[in-house]
């Protein structure tokens, strides 16, 4: 029995497959779906879990490479919600970019995880190192 760590089976197995250069998105509770990708959604309410909240349990097994934003986080959100992305995202480099971009990423993506995150355009994908 898992005892520390990520202990969602889908997850897991969803994360075991993400291989080098693969990407993983982290979604909002709004973000759209697609038939591609494998979803495993998490969301339970508003804001559980959180886009960081998730984020930090999949960087301790997960080597981030790189990671892409919607450029509209940075216009809609406050300093201090910005201040904790980037500390989420330290040391990882991120590209900003139009919403609509950023989405035609998605459909590539090995898997999809879905929040209750309600932060504006929280979106992240990630690719692995």
């Amino acid at each position: 029995m898992l005892r520390t760590g990520i202990l969602n089976p889908r997850l897991l197995d969803l994360l075991a497959r993400v291989r080098h250069t693969n990407t993983l998105v982290i979604a909002d509770r709004g973000f759209p779906s697609w038939p591609g990708p494998e979803t495993v959604d998490l969301s339970l309410v508003d804001d559980v879990p959180t886009v960081l909240q998730v984020l930090a349990a999949v960087r301790g097994n997960f080597v981030v490479g790189k990671a892409w934003m919607a450029e509209e986080f940075a216009q809609v959100n406050t300093a201090p919600v910005k201040k904790r992305f980037e500390a989420a995202l330290r040391g990882v480099p991120v590209t900003f970019e139009p919403h609509g971009q950023f989405k035609r990423r998605v459909p590539g993506a090995t898997g999809l995880i879905r929040t209750g995150d309600t932060v504006p355009y929280a979106n992240l994908i990630l690719e692995s190192a």
